[in-house]
């Protein structure tokens, strides 16, 4: 497997990196595209023992997720030391805490002049970024949160009880907090891209103080509004969608978190036959899960998702199929009585290999109804 840097080329768009300066350290941020008037740009942070490229490429690289990005600016930020080609971070750098690292974000999207974003996120990126909408909720209009751990507590230790057959090195604990004990069993070449990566595409030093920076977070500050409880409870107040592969290591912590979301703003994908990376091992459908958050939240309009409807059409689903499962979908909706109304919004949305459903999923105002 070979994570190849080919989505510049295909539409010849404009990149420009450029390290910005922040309280907590110089972060290496990639834009492609030009931002829109009136259109939030796609803003990504990775987790750790990866980068924006080898986190969000696969993705990036495929052509149904071009499609979207032919409407908007896409943000990448590397954290500090974590980007290709990084340095040695400075003697006596103090790391910034999760929390300090979404602080530098609304100084990023100042710097650029953007205006609102829609987040795309992974493992310690997605806390990173949920807590930066949680401070700044007027410069988010949705986010996507995959594997994403709002607990307190380390993986390390788990790593170390967990892992068979492997060394418990730094790159070996990455790589359990990244795939499921499946993959490492199974998928040799993946992993192995990935080990090498690891190993040899991150800066070691810099990689270290990343992880204890991620192991030393604390619990993340969100509470599910309920109806004559906490009127101050914190919750994400932009729409958002958790997503996890049903057999990613990441799976009990999704959940978790998600049951600690507002359910009126609040959708759980949970990826069938998907590991613990969706957007490398089912990129499509991660692509048009997006496509229709997006469009929730008020933009693209679907005729102009020709790519997608073709893809989709040649892999077998018609657009018969879809317009058929779009149609139920809206009638199930009025058919919803109260009991399933106020049932847990735990229940997860399963996407199934040779049958792309379209989900529902929540938009400004929208409360999530289940498919």
């Amino acid at each position: 497997m070979v994570l190849e840097d080919e989505y510049d080329s295909v539409f010849d768009i404009e990149v420009a990196e450029e390290d910005v300066d922040t309280p907590f350290g110089k972060v290496h941020c990639t834009v492609k595209g030009t931002p829109k008037p009136n259109r939030p740009v796609i803003f990504t942070f990775h987790d750790i023992g990866l980068n924006h490229k080898s986190c969000f490429n696969p993705l990036f690289n495929h052509e149904d997720m071009m499609e979207i990005t032919r409407h908007f600016a896409v943000l990448h930020v590397d954290a500090p030391g974590q980007h290709e080609g990084a340095s040695n971070l400075p003697t006596g750098f103090t790391y910034p805490s999760m929390d300090q690292l979404s602080e530098t974000f609304p100084i990023v999207l100042k710097h650029f002049g953007i205006k609102s974003v829609i987040g795309l996120s992974l493992g310690a990126g997605a806390y990173v970024m949920a807590n930066f909408a949680l401070n700044h909720p007027d410069l988010v209009e949705g986010l996507v949160l995959i594997n994403i751990n709002a607990q307190s507590e380390g993986w390390v230790d788990w790593a170390s009880h967990k892992l068979t057959g492997l060394a418990h090195g730094l790159p070996d604990m990455i790589i359990a907090h990244l795939f499921s004990k499946e993959e490492i069993q199974n998928n040799h070449d993946l992993i192995a891209t990935y080990r090498h990566h690891i190993l040899h595409g991150v800066n070691q030093n810099n990689l270290q103080l990343f992880v204890k920076s991620y192991n030393s977070r604390r619990a993340m500050d969100i509470e599910r509004p309920v109806e004559g409880g906490n009127v101050n409870a914190r919750t994400l107040k932009c729409s958002s969608l958790l997503v996890v592969g049903d057999s990613s290591p990441a799976v009990d912590v999704v959940v978790d978190c998600n049951a600690k979301m507002n359910p009126t703003k609040t959708t759980l994908l949970k990826m069938a036959d998907c590991g613990g990376l969706p957007q490398v091992d089912q990129p499509a459908k991660l692509a048009e899960a997006i496509k229709y958050f997006i469009q929730g939240l008020g933009y693209m309009a679907a005729a102009s998702m020709t790519r997608l409807v073709r893809s989709r059409t040649s892999s077998g689903t018609s657009i018969s199929s879809m317009d058929a499962s779009r149609s139920r979908s809206f009638s199930n909706r009025s058919q919803v009585n109260v009991e399933q109304r106020s049932r847990s919004h735990t229940d997860s949305m399963e996407t199934t290999p040779n049958n792309v459903s379209e989900p529902v999923l929540p938009g400004p105002n929208r409360t999530e109804v289940p498919c």
